[in-house]
């Protein structure tokens, strides 16, 4: 689409109205009878401005391809998760299922992480180390599973019931999808990193919730972590703009309680401070010209 930038009332600052996701003064506000950038020009700019690789359609095929492994394996977990199950059976589950699709496990010794998921219960907010602990009747376990496939990565992880939840757990849990589901509707052209992290952040603290500062969402795809950051709190029109061709992880970490967390001896696995429930969802994320794609749907 072309825009006259002439005839133009918009501000300086403001998404550029030509959908490429740019500022107004760093697009179509100087170019005169030029047009907007071409999309090589946009894969420059973002490259060179925000280290942000925008993906092209061979990559988007194989993104979408590794998280169609990602949600048949959290699939299958959700038919093995009960009272008794430990969380090392599900990481050996993980493990086994990814290599026998051709895939390998993005977390196994990441960074020194020593296992091939994060298993997250109750009051864990993330990193949970799978070992010994065996899941009860009424707790409430995320399991996050990044899969490498082909050389491209896909993300995505998904809070469960293990037997009969209480009134609390539905709550964190329904808050925490709900939190998911409203970050992503924000995943469009001509919005910004911080229109997402305010949807978050205004639905979840409206129902009583915190919203966990530390850890955010990021680009994913060519690597586990890319940019850009995608915080899950923040103020609208702030931050990048959202442009066709990003693709990054939204994955909200509510807790019941305060926001506050700690991380124990392992120096992986963060708790609330309080002790509080935290739940959470996350899904991989492509911005498309009028809106967006979930690769990692459930």
């Amino acid at each position: 689409m072309y825009f006259d930038a002439k005839k133009s009332k918009v501000g300086r600052n403001a998404p550029c109205p030509c959908g490429s996701g740019l500022k107004f003064k760093k697009c179509c506000l100087n170019i005169g009878d030029a047009g907007p950038p071409d999309q090589k020009g946009i894969d420059e700019i973002y490259l060179a401005k925000y280290n942000i690789r925008l993906k092209s359609a061979d990559d988007i095929a194989a993104i979408r391809k590794a998280g169609r492994l990602v949600v048949d394996t959290l699939d299958r977990v959700e038919a093995m998760i009960g009272p008794g199950v430990t969380t090392e059976q599900i990481n050996a589950f993980v493990h086994r299922h990814t290599i026998e699709n051709g895939a390998a496990p993005a977390p196994l010794n990441y960074r020194g992480f020593p296992k091939s998921c994060c298993v997250s219960v109750n009051e864990v907010i993330c990193h949970g180390i799978p070992g010994e602990r065996v899941l009860a009747d009424g707790d409430i376990v995320n399991v996050d599973v990044t899969s490498i496939l082909d050389g491209y990565f896909a993300d995505a992880n998904k809070t469960f019931f293990v037997g009969s939840p209480s009134e609390n757990a539905r709550r964190i849990v329904a808050t925490a999808l709900e939190s998911l589901r409203v970050g992503i509707s924000m995943a469009r052209p001509g919005n910004t990193v911080g229109d997402i992290g305010w949807a978050i952040q205004n639905y979840a603290e409206g129902r009583g919730c915190s919203v966990v500062r530390e850890f955010v969402g990021h680009g994913v795809g060519l690597a586990f972590h890319e940019a850009p950051q995608i915080p899950h709190y923040g103020n609208r029109g702030e931050g990048i703009a959202l442009a066709p061709g990003m693709v990054f992880t939204i994955e909200p970490m509510i807790n019941l309680g305060k926001k506050d967390l700690r991380i124990l001896k392992d120096k992986w696995t963060a708790v609330t401070s309080d002790g509080s429930l935290s739940a959470q969802f996350e899904q991989t994320v492509l911005v498309t010209e009028n809106g967006y794609e979930s690769m990692t749907p459930f």
